[in-house]
């Protein structure tokens, strides 16, 4: 098993903040650990481009692009809303993380791996088509999405989003496109309230009450989006790897272990074999706490590449 890990060091110049949680330390507490456990040098390491305007505007609507950058600040912050904030390398950082995302679609489309985790930020599953929000500017599985049907020819495509938070930002972008199926679990009645209620049939909407632990969480993922993907056969899996449904993550209280994101991983896996040729590629999204975050990532990985995981320390 091939697994590509993409991954810039500019990325660690987009900074919201010294208490902002969204850090630049979560890339390297994730890198540390990899290395510690000698996972990292059994994957495929890459180095994204930013993506083309292009790119952007495949999901982004062209005036929401010219006003984010026009608030681009020459230094300090510009705030955007109580959560989300530019600096001067934000867009930068942005770009490449929604290059990384093109990237892992160009790799897999190409069979120069069997699969991808981008470890990027900022993350993107809350941005919508014109706007910024909830830590996020691009939205990078929806460019990677857009991608891989415009520029592959794919007909089918699935995200699966597993963040603590609803991707309120690809449902607004695919709400209405029979093309993408979105799987999307999130802690009920929580941020960012948008998109919570609503029947399209190519979404399923996956609440977990706070408390909800693993058991729970793989029951309503095996009996709700199991069918749904068996009915759309998708070309290709996209995840919205969001570790913040962590027991220990500080913004959510879902009750997941390390242990359940190995096993959503392998199940998104074996979908991903049985009808997209093993194509799948996983964009990070939340994650917050600078402990179990690099745990939970290295649980993923150990799916991606096919191997048992069982927590070293």
């Amino acid at each position: 098993m091939i697994t590509a890990y993409i991954t810039h060091p500019d990325l660690a110049h987009h900074d919201m903040g010294g208490h902002h949680p969204e850090s630049p330390m979560r890339l390297e507490a994730i890198r540390a650990r990899l290395m510690r456990s000698g996972t990292l040098q059994q994957t495929v390491q890459v180095e994204p481009v930013p993506a083309t305007r292009a790119a952007l505007e495949r999901v982004h609507q062209s005036a929401y692009l010219d006003a984010l950058a026009q608030r681009l600040p020459a230094s300090g912050l510009a705030t955007l809303d109580a959560d989300t904030r530019l600096c001067p390398e934000s867009l930068h950082a942005a770009t490449l993380a929604a290059g990384a995302a093109l990237k892992g679609v160009d790799m897999v489309c190409n069979h120069r791996a069997d699969n991808v985790f981008c470890a990027t930020r900022p993350p993107g599953h809350h941005a919508e088509r014109d706007r910024a929000m909830g830590f996020c500017f691009y939205n990078n599985v929806a460019i990677a999405a857009a991608h891989a049907l415009e520029h592959y020819g794919l007909e089918r495509v699935a995200i699966l989003d597993f963040d603590v938070h609803q991707g309120n930002g690809t449902l607004d972008i695919f709400h209405d496109d029979p093309r993408v199926l979105v799987c999307t679990s999130f802690q009920e009645a929580f941020y960012p309230w948008r998109y919570l209620d609503g029947d399209w049939p190519n979404v399923v909407n996956t609440p977990l009450a706070a408390g909800d632990d693993g058991a729970t969480f793989r029951r309503r993922v095996e009996r709700a989006w199991l069918p749904a993907l068996e009915r759309q056969r998708p070309q290709l899996v996209l995840l919205s790897s969001g570790f913040d449904a962590h027991r220990d993550d500080p913004l959510g209280q879902v009750e997941l272990s390390h242990d359940d994101f190995h096993w959503i991983t392998t199940l998104a896996m074996d979908i991903a074999r049985r009808y997209a040729d093993g194509r799948l590629v996983s964009v990070l999204e939340g994650g917050y706490h600078l402990a179990s975050l690099p745990i939970s990532v290295e649980a993923h990985l150990h799916a991606l590449l096919g191997q048992p995981w069982q927590q070293a320390r």
